[in-house]
């Protein structure tokens, strides 16, 4: 705990210390102290400050060191900061920035302002940029740089080394070269490691790893990241449907979508819209927006629940006690149903678990969740006994084991069936799961007591 502390201490005097240097207004002390930080440090730093002065310093900064900080910021403060910037400036900077990132930023900006700014640069750099806007949201396409090192299979080891060796200042990573045909269909990858320990004559045929793992413009972003982990790559090609190269996927961009993914997968989980800014930044007007819909839609499915109730008046009139274990049994039941649905979520999101696996996990899940239910029923029957006598302790475990039992197959099968009719398996929320099973809850239990003790329940007038 101290050392956490003490980091964020000196967190807040490096802000502090930002700040005193920006009001002096002395560049030499801020390039000083933004020299001595990494550019992703800086950034987070700036992020504090208001879109002026956070160009002051930007403004003070040599050239590489202001297109690395910059492209550091959050996509929303790169955003603002367009607004302050003059178009051929703003051009200057995006066209030296990583070619994914510029394609985020251009994203994000009016049609006007990306027409405009795209008239300012290079027919290259243009097309390029267009090219990889167009790839739909969430695939592999839409992630992908064409900044990468390529390489020609008739080369030796000594000529390649002396290709990347130029192209490397301009290229995002240089560690794995791709090989392509006279077609640019792709041929393999070759290391960079292998290469310097290679003799220089020797042909790069011999050096290719010619299965090289790779995924399709048109893939789910998450089917990359998923290579990237399985393979221990630093990245992975992207081709087209001929099969030609035409970008990668670095391994930083897979971290940003499986961190994308996982928070969106929270908010849904959760019952809440996802939150494209961060939470310290988003409105109050946002969080009432994103959040209260699915809370309406859960208060009106607790309608049933509160319909239950009242179909079982009679037997409630009859046995007073049971209201007194009605929420221990259906916060069981629904907590049995998050427990399950947490599970699967994840597993189908990690690739664990197919559809086609739903009938063997069910089974599975049936006999875990009747083992989890008489432990529970055997657990609280002390409880009933004492609170109200042996007939209601019967009533309570059996229902203990019910409920859990049907808690635990909602968690499981929800998510399954949202993926098959292709909704995210997420949105099989806690809440959600928790309704459902409540609603499920309450009727296993008074249905159970009525049966049991031998009471004839009536619809309420």
């Amino acid at each position: 705990m101290q050392q956490q502390e003490a980091t964020h201490e000196t967190y807040e005097a490096r802000v502090e210390r930002l700040r005193d240097i920006i009001e002096d207004g002395a560049p030499e002390a801020i390039r000083e102290v933004c020299e001595e930080l990494h550019p992703a440090t800086v950034a987070d730093l700036l992020h504090e400050l208001s879109p002026d002065r956070i160009l002051t310093v930007l403004n003070m900064l040599d050239e590489d060191q202001r297109v690395e900080t910059f492209g550091h910021l959050p996509l929303e403060t790169q955003r603002d900061l367009t607004a302050f910037l003059e178009p051929r400036e703003l051009a200057s900077l995006i066209v030296r920035m990583p070619h994914d990132e510029r394609v985020d930023l251009l994203q994000r900006l009016t049609p006007e302002h990306t027409a405009g700014l795209l008239r300012m640069v290079a027919k290259t750099e243009r097309d390029d940029m267009l090219r990889l806007a167009t790839y739909p949201e969430g695939t592999a396409g839409a992630i992908m740089t064409s900044d990468y090192a390529l390489l020609d299979q008739g080369l030796t080891a000594g000529q390649a080394i002396a290709q990347l060796r130029q192209a490397a200042p301009e290229k995002e990573t240089i560690y794995t070269a791709y090989v392509v045909d006279k077609n640019r269909r792709l041929v393999g990858y070759v290391r960079l490691r292998d290469l310097i320990l290679a003799e220089p004559g020797t042909p790069l045929g011999d050096l290719v790893e010619h299965d090289a793992p790779y995924v399709r413009v048109t893939d789910d972003q998450r089917e990359a990241a998923r290579i990237l982990s399985k393979y221990d790559m630093l990245a992975v090609p992207v081709v087209n449907g001929g099969d030609a190269l035409v970008g990668i996927i670095t391994f930083d961009d897979a971290m940003d979508v499986s961190e994308r993914e996982a928070t969106e997968d929270m908010h849904r989980m959760g019952a809440a819209g996802l939150v494209e800014t961060s939470l310290k930044d988003a409105t109050v007007g946002l969080l009432v927006r994103k959040r209260v819909p699915w809370l309406m839609i859960l208060v009106f499915m607790n309608i049933f629940s509160g319909a239950g109730i009242a179909f079982f008046e009679d037997t409630i009139e009859a046995v007073v006690a049971l209201v007194f274990f009605l929420p221990l049994l259906i916060d069981s039941g629904g907590n049995a149903g998050s427990q399950a649905s947490t599970l699967m979520v994840r597993s189908l999101a990690t690739g664990d678990v197919r559809l086609r696996d739903w009938f063997g996990l069910l089974r599975k899940e049936v006999i875990v969740a009747v083992a989890m239910g008489i432990l529970m029923g055997i657990a609280v029957s002390p409880i009933g006994i004492f609170r109200a006598g042996p007939e209601v302790a019967v009533v309570v475990a059996l229902t203990m084991v019910c409920v859990v039992v049907a808690g635990s197959l909602i968690g499981m099968l929800l998510p399954f069936l949202l993926q098959r009719f292709r909704f995210d398996p997420a949105t099989a929320s806690a809440p959600l799961v928790t309704s459902l099973a409540d609603i499920a809850g309450v009727l296993i239990y008074f249905s159970i007591a009525t049966w049991y003790l031998g009471i004839h329940a009536a619809p309420a007038a």
